[in-house]
């Protein structure tokens, strides 16, 4: 058996190990757009737990899984970052109140970090982190129920979990076709190869000293369990609590199966007294009806999606920004009291954007985006920072959701993330915000509002890549529609003129285009001029100093 010194240096071992490897990890990614990778984030959001746990000795196994499972939450960045996080919270449930690590609860602990991270996910993509960890999960119960000692129960889940990566290609035609194994999968690997170094011989894997744990976070790509799609596909939104019945032994993970099966935009967030609801369906009865089965209900809405989407106005306002000024890191703002019922915090990279997001009315700015995302830890000092007992938040990139998310039930004001997955999207939100509506309403505007604006994107390719059927070249310019590589060119000018033409239809009213840190004014004001030359007497352009590195451009069309 094991005990708590020794999980508590397989973790740090695990930590040092996934930093010491972090590039092979990152070198997977095969989307060509620059990003901060997979391995970068797991490695930032483990090395957090392993930190903690330094200044642990001598405490029982359930102790030091649940210091590293708070730690982990609280560092979590990225999709990658997330998932792993919880995975180690099932280490924590498995090892509850446990002395030593056996064959049970060590078996247990793998199931219980499979489930919670399935939970999470809205749609979960095998081929992933999710499946590795799955079938170490499954290797590991198969050996513990043959009686097999806890080192030989790991040892099953390693073997499972490298024969689960080596069949991630199979499962995920983008992988197959670049030659690569999935990065969050392999990510869990490496980590798992650095606990079972002080598992099996007793030796702690050392941090190389090229291994900088302090580098700033890369958003992680490839992998796509995490990815979330805010289409609404269903006219009514519907919003309720259930206050748990004591005597239901039902899950809540059947009433989110159920919701799925009958809407999309499903979020159900539970703990041991309620499960909060939302989704989108066509027949709200019928939500109602199946989460009577689990309890009463209070708080209950439901807004017809259509009905509010003709009758809100997007208040769009052109205007020149003030000169820039440096944003305020999150770390340098301590926690406030609320002092008015509405803020907000924004994720945003570049001061005009933050000045941009300022004037909009938005409270505390968290520095990050496309290569920097920001942990959990860093949004929740945000939301503690902001003075107000309701707080929006606006990740602004798909890979920030879901540590966003985790900053809920951390947080002590009300928390509403609101999916917004690019700048633009977070600029609209904030537009639509109306400080005489009550919480939902505001969430239901803004989530809807989002359907009303597409992005663009000029960025740079990170390295030879074929994507889509399309062959990459590293230093092409990348075009990119709503998150996707549209096609590639050599001229920023004619990037910036073929893309606009692709984005503008003929309801298009408004477009905004923001350039970056990496443009002159000179070179903004001719394509912009190039732009309303060929585009102005359809659409208002308004340009924009958005000062975001990693991109050149970034289009809002309305």
């Amino acid at each position: 058996m094991f005990n708590g010194n020794i999980l508590r240096d397989a973790i740090i071992s695990a930590a040092n190990n996934i930093a010491n490897n972090r590039k092979q990890v990152d070198d997977l990614n095969v989307f060509p757009v620059p990003d901060g990778d997979t391995g970068t984030n797991m490695s930032m959001s483990i090395g957090n737990a392993a930190r903690e746990l330094e200044r642990l000795d001598n405490e029982t196994v359930g102790k030091v899984a649940s210091v590293a499972a708070s730690a982990l939450l609280r560092g979590a960045r990225g999709n990658s970052g997330v998932i792993t996080s919880l995975l180690f919270r099932g280490f924590a449930k498995g090892f509850k109140d446990a002395d030593e690590i056996t064959s049970e609860n060590l078996s247990a602990a793998f199931s219980y970090g499979v489930e919670a991270a399935y939970k999470a996910v809205m749609k979960p993509t095998e081929g992933t982190i999710l499946t590795v960890a799955r079938v170490a999960s499954e290797y590991a119960t198969t050996a513990k129920i043959e009686g097999k000692d806890p080192l030989e129960v790991f040892e099953a889940a390693m073997e499972g979990a490298n024969v689960a990566l080596a069949n991630t290609p199979e499962l995920l035609p983008v992988l197959k076709k670049a030659g690569v194994v999935d990065a969050g999968g392999k990510g869990f690997v490496v980590i798992l190869e650095g606990m079972y170094s002080v598992l099996k011989n007793g030796v702690m894997i050392e941090a190389k000293a090229s291994a900088n744990a302090n580098e700033e976070p890369e958003e992680e790509s490839r992998n796509a369990a995490g990815e979330f799609e805010g289409d609404i596909n269903f006219p009514y939104c519907t919003e309720f609590i259930v206050n748990r019945d004591a005597n239901c032994d039902k899950e809540p993970s059947e009433l989110r199966a159920y919701l799925e099966s009958i809407g999309d935009c499903v979020v159900v967030v539970d703990d041991e007294e309620i499960i909060k609801v939302h989704v989108h369906t066509d027949h709200p009865g019928n939500a109602i009806e199946k989460a009577l089965t689990f309890g009463p209900l209070v708080k209950l809405k439901i807004e017809n999606m259509c009905d509010q989407h003709e009758r809100a106005k997007h208040d769009s306002q052109a205007a020149s920004k003030k000169p820039a000024k440096n944003a305020d890191r999150t770390e340098t703002i301590k926690s406030v009291a609320p002092e008015k019922h509405y803020g907000f915090v924004s994720v945003s990279a570049g001061d005009g954007l933050a000045e941009l997001f300022r004037d909009l009315g938005v409270d505390t700015i968290v520095s990050g985006g496309q290569t920097m995302n920001p942990s959990t830890d860093d949004i929740l000092r945000a939301i503690e920072a902001t003075p107000a007992e309701t707080v929006f938040v606006l990740p602004n990139n798909k890979n920030i959701i879901m540590a966003a998310e985790q900053a809920i039930p951390l947080a002590t004001r009300k928390v509403i993330v609101i999916h917004t997955r690019t700048i633009p999207q977070g600029i609209t939100c904030a537009l639509n915000f109306d400080p005489d509506a009550d919480d939902n309403t505001n969430a239901l505007a803004m989530q809807s509002a989002i359907d009303n604006v597409s992005t663009g994107q000029i960025t740079f390719a990170a390295r030879d890549s074929e994507f889509d059927g399309k062959a990459i070249k590293q230093g092409e310019l990348l075009a990119l529609e709503n998150g996707k590589i549209t096609f590639t060119e050599t001229d920023l000018e004619k990037c910036m003129l073929k893309l606009a033409k692709q984005m503008i239809k003929k309801n298009s009213e408004f477009v905004t285009i923001f350039y970056g840190q990496d443009i002159t004014e000179e070179q903004a004001e001719a394509i912009y001029n190039s732009v309303n030359e060929k585009f102005g007497d359809k659409v208002e352009i308004t340009l924009v100093n958005g000062g975001q590195p990693v991109y050149y451009f970034i289009i809002s069309v309305e």
